[in-house]
């Protein structure tokens, strides 16, 4: 077989068909976005599991929530701290009375896990005592850089004017 070789012909132009190659694109394009799978990200849970299986004869009964009442002065600052029939100077003494009462074990059995705190500020009072308080009952951070968790359950009772 022989090969002719036109004079006339030069250097021959090569096309490249770009609709093959635009159709491979899309169907890799395709391919993949039809077999991604998101996953979702594992979250941070607080579980302490019980030592041994709670018996049947004992149910576990909630308890009252404490309320904690935060009363204003005329600048909005902190004017009394009370919890029931008690009244408190300040923030650390608060939080040392939430120790005794709830004590320092914490978990879904223990009587941390089961308190409720309600909070109930005056109308005028600062927004940071509010924090405060939160942080109080919430727990804190021991001198070894530890967070130490006491109650959980945080709610605020509806403003009143």
């Amino acid at each position: 077989m022989r090969i002719r070789h036109q004079a006339g012909s030069g250097h021959e132009k090569i096309e490249l068909q770009m609709t093959p190659m635009i159709d491979i694109v899309f169907l890799l394009l395709i391919f993949f976005i039809m077999s991604f799978k998101i996953v979702s990200l594992e979250g941070d849970f607080n579980i302490k599991m019980p030592i041994a299986a709670p018996s049947e004869d004992r149910p576990i009964e909630p308890l009252p929530p404490i309320r904690i009442q935060l009363t204003a002065g005329g600048d909005g600052r902190i004017a009394g701290i009370r919890m029931g029939e008690r009244s408190f100077e300040s923030f650390d003494a608060l939080h040392e009375e939430i120790i005794a009462i709830v004590g320092t074990d914490t978990g879904p059995d223990s009587i941390a896990g089961r308190t409720e705190v309600e909070l109930d500020c005056d109308y005028d009072l600062h927004y940071e005592h509010a924090i405060q308080a939160v942080t109080a009952v919430s727990g804190d951070v021991d001198p070894a850089g530890h967070v130490v968790k006491l109650i959980d359950k945080i709610k605020f009772a509806p403003p009143e004017q």
